[in-house]
């Protein structure tokens, strides 16, 4: 074989892999190549943890309890989905992360704020609680994950 057949070889198996890439990532959209390069054992790992841990109230689709933004009779909100109709996108991901983890106490509630989320921090590793929360972005579509990039970009911005 000739040098210039095999560097001409090479580089068509590199054209070859960077195409693949692109249309595999999103051509080069980085919200999508984060979401798809997500980790399926995590997502699925998070999907059984959900199930176990946050279904009963946050429902099997992720849609919450009815009426989520109506007061109880005992004051307490029901349960939010964390469907795209839900709010959870609208919060970073370190705060979703220490509400799970320490329940809705300050700062990601007032003082004496009742609520009838458990803080899971004693029942579940922060593994289990990272995987719940992937799982829980895994069912986010597409636009709300673009809108959520936009509107929590200022914040990446600021913590550098």
């Amino acid at each position: 074989m000739n040098l210039s057949f095999q560097r001409y070889s090479v580089l068509i198996v590199v054209l070859i892999v960077l195409a693949t890439g692109a249309v595999y990532f999103g051509a080069g959209d980085q919200r999508f190549a984060k979401r798809r390069i997500a980790d399926p054992a995590q997502i699925d790992r998070g999907r059984v943890v959900y199930e176990q841990r946050c279904a009963v109230c946050h429902g099997q689709g992720l849609e919450g309890q009815p009426n989520w933004r109506v007061r109880l009779p005992n004051g307490r909100l029901p349960a939010p989905p964390h469907d795209d109709t839900g709010h959870s996108w609208h919060h970073p991901g370190e705060v979703l992360f220490a509400i799970v983890k320490k329940g809705l106490v300050p700062p990601y509630a007032p003082a004496g704020y009742e609520s009838d989320m458990p803080a899971f921090g004693t029942v579940l590793s922060d593994e289990d609680i990272r995987a719940v929360l992937a799982y829980i972005e895994s069912r986010w579509s597409g636009e709300v994950v673009k809108i959520r990039e936009e509107m929590l970009a200022p914040l990446r911005g600021a913590r550098r």
